[in-house]
């Protein structure tokens, strides 16, 4: 996940190199597409618990995989078409004729990303279920591999060629894509309980598709929640000033990178905390979330403590202002602060969802980022970009109380035998 995250910037230095016109397309292109994207993650780690409690049982596992491909498809489609939608949407949001002109087929390409996007994530989401990390790592280096290459030739150019610039960003993304989809679909089949059985999707089974729908869809909600309330945030401080909205910018990228391994910690603890679920164990459906957390406060301290070692090196890489690079270090308190109870948080929630209760998670975060919009743009023109991000860390300590609270009600109430929906 850090690989990928690193990778996705090379796309940007790029494109950043061909012209403002073309970073800006990319840009407007990429605000759906990251959301959309995460919402099909989201929706998608929804299947992991009912695959946990099946890892030893291929012929319960497989209907399961196969309804999840189906979730897949339609989440999938959707995306794509919120994608597709770019062009259509910029216009509205009256983004610069200039703009528009260089989106050309970029935005139908990146569709095509999301929906293989919605099938590779089927099979990750399902091998993350078995507890076969490996087999993911594999599949997202090689193919954040092939998208650094290949944007560094299709995009760029190499000898004679001149590249094809937006166009082969987005070709790359979608063999980017498409390799990763298609090594975690043969892990799938080879390297797991279900080695040798036919996962053609076959015909579907809509109350099955509906009841892992019923875990996943507030998940991807809960992104959406996120990510509406995080750009919210971003146009606060862009009222501010211009030098505020690029240290907000070079801040949440910070955040982002050192957030991955929480959410690669969170989905870990799901089949750890899963397959206890089934006998009703609360003690140890709780020891494996707790152990998630510890493990999360390791991983964002280690790398919270390279932050503050290399702050120089690491804020000269976003800017060569001095006066901005000042900013960025005086933010790093706020920064390292929000990343832990942002980490925390998502643990409980992955704990939710090991147990299959994300209706809660989606109500915490609809209540606390809720409050956090609309408090934003008064806050940050009171206060500034330090007040923004004092409240950003006091709506992430509050859902680390509000997560932790429904994590540890709904864990008690687990059965021997779970009801069937098992939903809310």
């Amino acid at each position: 996940m850090i690989a990928s995250s690193a990778g996705s910037l090379v796309d940007t230095a790029l494109l950043g190199r061909q012209g403002a016109t073309s970073l800006a397309a990319f840009a407007v292109t990429v605000a759906v597409f990251n959301p959309a994207v995460a919402a099909i993650s989201g929706a998608m780690r929804g299947v992991m618990p009912f695959v946990a409690a099946k890892d030893d049982d291929p012929d319960g596992l497989l209907p399961v995989v196969r309804n999840g491909m189906w979730l897949g498809v339609c989440v999938g489609l959707l995306g794509a078409l919120a994608v597709a939608s770019v062009p259509l949407i910029s216009r509205l949001s009256g983004v610069p004729d200039s703009t528009l002109d260089a989106l050309g087929a970029f935005p139908y390409i990146l569709a095509c990303s999301a929906l293989v996007t919605s099938i590779g994530a089927t099979a990750t989401s399902t091998l993350v279920g078995l507890g076969q990390g490996k087999l993911v790592m594999r599949a997202g280096l090689t193919g954040t591999a092939a998208a650094v290459v290949l944007s560094l030739i299709l995009v760029g150019g190499i000898g004679p060629f001149d590249g094809l610039g937006l166009p082969g960003a987005g070709i790359a993304m979608v063999a980017s894509s498409l390799t990763n989809a298609t090594l975690a679909h043969i892990a799938l089949r080879r390297s797991t309980v279900l080695a040798g059985r036919s996962l053609r999707l076959g015909r579907p089974h809509p109350r099955e598709v509906i009841r892992l729908a019923g875990v996943g869809i507030p998940l991807a909600a809960t992104v959406l929640i996120k990510f509406a309330v995080l750009g919210v945030l971003a146009i606060a401080v862009a009222r501010i000033s211009s030098d505020d909205a690029a240290v907000h910018s070079i801040s949440v990228s910070l955040v982002n990178l050192m957030f991955t391994a929480a959410v690669a910690v969170g989905q870990a603890t799901v089949p750890l905390a899963a397959k206890y679920v089934k006998t009703g164990d609360v003690p140890e459906v709780r020891r494996g979330v707790l152990a998630g957390v510890w493990v999360t406060c390791c991983a964002v301290f280690a790398l919270g403590t390279l932050l503050v070692v290399l702050r120089e090196p690491v804020t000269s890489l976003f800017t060569k202002n001095p006066g901005l690079q000042d900013d960025v270090l005086a933010m790093l308190p706020l920064v390292l602060v929000v990343v832990v109870t942002d980490a925390f948080q998502a643990v409980f929630g992955f704990g939710l969802i090991a147990i299959k209760r994300t209706v809660p998670s989606l109500v915490t975060f609809a209540a606390c980022y809720g409050a956090l919009a609309l408090a934003a743009v008064p806050i940050a023109a009171a206060g500034g970009i330090h007040a923004v991000w004092a409240t950003l860390a006091c709506a992430n300590a509050l859902l680390v109380v509000g997560q932790a609270f429904f994590f540890h009600q709904r864990s008690g109430r687990l059965r021997a035998v779970e009801p069937e929906p098992a939903t809310a």
